[in-house]
């Protein structure tokens, strides 16, 4: 049996997927109230059979604060597949990001001690990533620098990866996958799902980039890095670099929206400026910290070498994961729209 957390999240629910087809069998964790209905019916993507995959799941409720909980969710699983997180960049979510993301990879951790799980893999994220190497881009060398100003979200990733690392050093065996941004079908709003929301709303976008990654991509991989078992390694997962604003443009495009307009670097730093001495009154500036504004204005270089040499994997191109996803999200929207 394989545990998947996280699964109905955005990469999940894809894992979950993945597996299934390769004969294996599931359980799948969840938070009470999860809506189950958004995983199966964004199955009709990725499948021609998504009632026969979503049957076969077998669902369980997990409190990631109750050890007794986790260690029930783990009876007879061989394999973890770690993939719950919280993700935002908003501070006022600081307490919630450490609670899942750091506490949350540690409990379950713990109750993997007295359990039958053989083998493990945590979902952490390039965000971790600070060190250039002498080609001027990151890799899985790239260490963690906490001398810089990090969003509570990296921080807690890092976090969570140490307490990975720890078990490991104590006998468990793990792999940790740290892909860009994530592009994905359903849960649209949330988390990597929010991307099209945003780029339709906003006319505005930002002048750097960042790394994205197909969620097909990643699910595929994830799975063969522990079918291959790889033990104690990292791997960046990544298709390319793109700058928001093109990804804005392709989007916008497709939507019949106008272009999107970058905003000037003073706009932002002036939004900084507000935050520091109005942030406390108007909620909403908050999200305009130093780590957010530097990241939005940056686009740095990732190397994906290493995973594509350790599976002689090819990763979607950014455009063709686009127009898959973007199609599946306008089919929703519509829908939504008649009803």
């Amino acid at each position: 049996m394989i545990l998947v957390t996280g699964a109905t999240g955005i990469l999940g629910r894809v894992v979950v997927l993945e597996l299934l087809k390769r004969g294996k069998a599931v359980r799948a964790a969840k938070r009470d109230g999860s809506d189950l209905k958004d995983v199966k019916h964004s199955y009709q993507f990725y499948t021609d059979n998504p009632d026969k995959f979503f049957q076969k799941i077998e669902w369980v409720d997990v409190d990631f604060e109750d050890i007794e909980s986790l260690q029930n969710a783990l009876k007879g699983v061989s394999e973890v597949y770690h993939c719950a997180a919280k993700v935002g960049f908003n501070p006022k979510d600081s307490k919630e990001i450490y609670r899942t993301n750091v506490k949350g990879t540690e409990n379950l951790l713990y109750a993997c001690e007295d359990s039958e799980v053989k083998k493990f893999l945590q979902v952490s994220s390039i965000a971790v990533l600070d060190l250039l190497n002498e080609d001027g881009e990151l890799d899985e060398s790239s260490d963690f620098n906490p001398k810089d100003d990090h969003s509570e979200y990296a921080l807690s990733k890092h976090l969570s990866e140490m307490e990975v690392w720890r078990a490991s050093a104590e006998g468990l065996p793990v792999i940790i996958i740290n892909p860009g941004m994530i592009i994905g079908s359903g849960n649209w709003g949330k988390s990597s799902g929010e991307i099209f929301p945003t780029f339709e709303k906003t006319a505005f976008t930002f002048s750097g980039g960042t790394s994205y990654v197909d969620v097909r991509d990643v699910a595929r991989i994830s799975v063969d890095l522990m079918e291959k078992e790889v033990f104690g390694e990292r791997f960046i997962l990544i298709s390319e670099t793109k700058k928001y604003r093109d990804l804005a443009k392709q989007v916008r495009s497709e939507l019949n929206l106008s272009e999107p307009k970058i905003l000037p670097e003073w706009i932002l730093q002036a939004i900084t400026w507000l935050n520091v001495f109005f942030g406390w009154l108007i909620p909403p500036l908050r999200m305009a910290s130093k780590s957010n504004i530097e990241a939005v204005l940056a686009e740095t270089r990732i190397s994906n070498k290493k995973i594509k040499e350790t599976l002689n994997y090819e990763f979607i191109p950014v455009s063709e994961s686009i127009d898959f996803h973007l199609k599946n999200y306008i089919n929703d929207k519509n829908v939504k729209d008649r009803t």
